[in-house]
Parts: C-alpha cells; structure tokens; sequence
C-alpha cells in the first residue's frame, strides 16, 4: 500500500476546508472511484486542515493527487489557497478498527 498525505495552510485554506465539508460526499466519491482506493481521511486543523489517501500503490496516490489538484482549481480557486505540503510513501503499518465482539468469560460450574 501507499499513502499520501496534503497538508493546507495559510491563506484560504480554512475556507477550503468548510468547502469540503460542505462537499464532502461529492469528494468522496471523487476518492472512492479511484482504483486501488483503500481509505481517505480530511482532518480539521487550527491552520486549515490535513488529507490522507491510501491506496494499493502509488499510481493510486498520485491520481489522488492529481483529483485533488484539479477539484481545487474548479471548485474553489477564488478562495487563495496556496499549494499544499504533500508527502508520501509506502504504508508500514495500516490498522483499522476490528468489528469482531469480544468474547465473553465463561462461568465454571463446580461438578
């Protein structure tokens, strides 16, 4: 797996991310169709906020980028926003939330 992650601040950037949340089914389902898409993120921060995409490769994280970028410039180019800081790499460690119950103690019975 490879991951990416878009770091926004500075001007505009808080705007963009009221956009997004404004938005957020349209752009993730912008996401979502990309293929080997495992999981994407948008994260509020004090100085705008944070994306993280992960997919099976990197071809994945770089289309990511590439929707991103250009959502951008569509949807929200009047806002001022500065490029973000991206950075990305292979996953080492990817842990999800387990769904399984817990097990439950069993009582002894004396025999």
């Amino acid at each position: 797996m490879h991951a990416v992650t878009r770091i926004y601040s500075g001007s505009g950037a808080r705007e963009l991310f009221d956009l997004l949340e404004r938005r957020s089914s349209e752009v993730e389902g912008l996401m979502q169709s990309i293929e080997g898409f495992r999981s994407y993120l948008l994260v509020r921060t004090a100085e705008g906020g944070t994306s993280v995409t992960v997919c099976e490769d990197k071809a994945g994280v770089d289309e990511s980028v590439r929707r991103a970028r250009e959502w951008i410039e569509t949807n929200a180019s009047g806002l001022g926003v500065g490029a973000p800081r991206v950075a990305e790499g292979p996953v080492i460690v990817y842990s999800k939330e387990s769904r399984l119950e817990p097990s439950m103690p069993t009582a002894s019975v004396p025999a």
